[in-house]
């Protein structure tokens, strides 16, 4: 690796997925050099043994998700610009990942110039924001949006919240989680508590009501 080569970490669960961002930046970034995680613990070690200008950062990986890892990178290297590369629409997670620090809340159905693009700002040290996340951004510091009980969840609460009302039941969101049923059970009566909620059912209405799935 030549001295000042730039290096990008693709942190995804899923291989061909991984292969797939990389494969799109390629072409873009021909002196960048990019390497893999497949979960979060292996992005905190390879954060810590080395040197990384950026990392590309799915939300939802096995043990610790993304926003959890977040965090930890943000504690441990906090000039580390981090994108948040995720599934789940700017509504679910987008202003909780860039209260944590995340340099963008991308979706994966981004096209590949649009994500060559905000690489591009954020390795100048900026961040990139869709006009769609400012709004939602501005909104909520200048208080347009009301206050609802949903924001007191947790980030894990908040994804288990995500995937019941998606219709995934406990043990099915404990395999997609790679947790044990005790701790999505203990996640969902929290939850349950937290909302004033009784069932399955009504946490699926609540998601509806507040536009949190489609």
């Amino acid at each position: 690796m030549k001295s000042g080569e730039m290096r990008i970490l693709v942190a995804d669960d899923h291989s061909v997925v991984r292969k797939g961002i990389i494969q799109s930046l390629e072409a873009n970034f021909r002196q960048i050099e990019f390497g893999e995680a497949g979960n979060g613990g292996a992005v905190l070690q390879l954060i810590r043994e080395t040197r990384w200008d950026l990392v590309i950062l799915d939300i939802s990986m096995p043990g610790r998700n993304g926003l959890e890892v977040l965090k930890e990178i943000k504690l441990l290297y906090p000039e580390t610009p981090v994108i948040i590369f995720s599934m789940y629409s700017e509504d679910q997670f987008a202003v909780r990942s860039i209260k944590a620090g995340a340099s963008a809340y991308l979706t994966k159905d981004i096209s590949s110039k649009e994500l060559a693009e905000a690489i591009k700002i954020i390795l100048k040290g900026g961040r990139y924001l869709t006009p769609s996340l400012t709004e939602l951004i501005t909104s909520e510091l200048i208080n347009e949006r009301v206050n609802v009980n949903h924001e007191i969840l947790s980030d894990r609460e908040h994804q288990v919240f995500l995937l019941i009302a998606s219709g995934m039941n406990v043990s099915a969101i404990a395999g997609e989680l790679s947790l044990s049923v005790k701790t999505i059970s203990v996640y969902r009566s929290n939850i349950l508590k937290k909302l004033n909620l009784k069932n399955n059912a009504e946490i699926t209405h609540y998601a509806f009501k507040n536009n949190l799935v489609n």
